[in-house]
């Protein structure tokens, strides 16, 4: 029986980041909740943006079929990047600051025009990008052992945690962005591969399934709005001094140094 309220779950789950990780959230929300799992983020959002908090875009999250269909579900998942989870191309994030991360490779797009309508398309999307970047995102998880279910990953913002964006991007004429590889390297030895493929078919697509989810939540992508469109190979679990770079075909490459400065 669920007992905890959704209110209950997003102090918890707030509470984490300092207190250290909790257990999966088996006492408010069912593995599967679509709606319970997105009020809790929705809680916290709004919590933190009063708090001052600034979003400067979206996450998506699950775009591999696999992770899906380990999770038990059909869809991919979002969350919301805030202004200081952003961490410099050639930067230092300090340990301190998270829990149990991993780092991922993926494409990241900077919109150069709004996107409202809740049928946009991938050649939609296209159209409105003003440029393209190499990414890593470094996702953690506010749930011990990262033992999530759908729910649990949902609720903790699509656990995220900071991103990089290389600082050159390009303009989307004349990339390959389907059959792009990627290399993932920690301390200059290969620790993931991928491809663009990955994210949903195409990085495209996976962003086009954002703008189409927002839009219908009343809350549309706008330009300027920085969209992070998957995955492109595993999660690799980071250790306090690693160096990681990701290079991305066609785009360049991004990377920090998981270290106190």
């Amino acid at each position: 029986m669920a007992t905890a309220t959704h209110e209950d779950l997003a102090k918890r789950l707030r509470d984490a980041y300092s207190g250290g990780a909790v257990p999966p959230l088996r006492d408010g929300l069912d593995p599967v909740d679509i709606d319970g799992s997105y009020a809790v983020q929705e809680i916290n959002t709004r919590y933190w943006q009063s708090q001052g908090r600034r979003i400067v875009g979206r996450k998506a999250g699950l775009t591999a079929k696999a992770v899906q269909q380990q999770l038990g579900v059909d869809q991919p998942d979002f969350g919301a990047l805030f202004e200081d989870m952003q961490v410099a191309d050639g930067g230092m994030l300090d340990p301190a600051r998270a829990l149990q991360p991993k780092a991922e490779a993926e494409v990241a797009f900077v919109l150069g025009q709004d996107l409202p309508d809740p049928e946009t398309t991938a050649a939609m999307v296209g159209d409105a990008v003003a440029t393209v970047h190499a990414a890593i995102e470094i996702v953690d998880s506010r749930i011990a052992d990262w033992k999530i279910t759908f729910a649990d990953t949902v609720a903790d913002n699509g656990s995220s945690a900071f991103f990089v964006l290389a600082d050159e991007g390009k303009p989307l004429a004349g990339l390959d962005l389907y059959t792009c590889g990627m290399v993932l390297e920690v301390n200059g030895t290969v620790a993931s591969l991928g491809a663009g493929a990955a994210a949903l078919g195409h990085p495209l697509n996976a962003a086009a399934w954002l703008a189409q989810t927002l839009a219908r939540r009343g809350e549309p992508l706008k330009a300027g709005d920085i969209l992070l469109a998957g995955a492109l190979g595993p999660m690799v679990a980071l250790n306090p001094g690693d160096h990681v770079r990701a290079v991305v075909g066609g785009l360049g490459e991004a990377s920090f140094t998981y270290r106190k400065a």
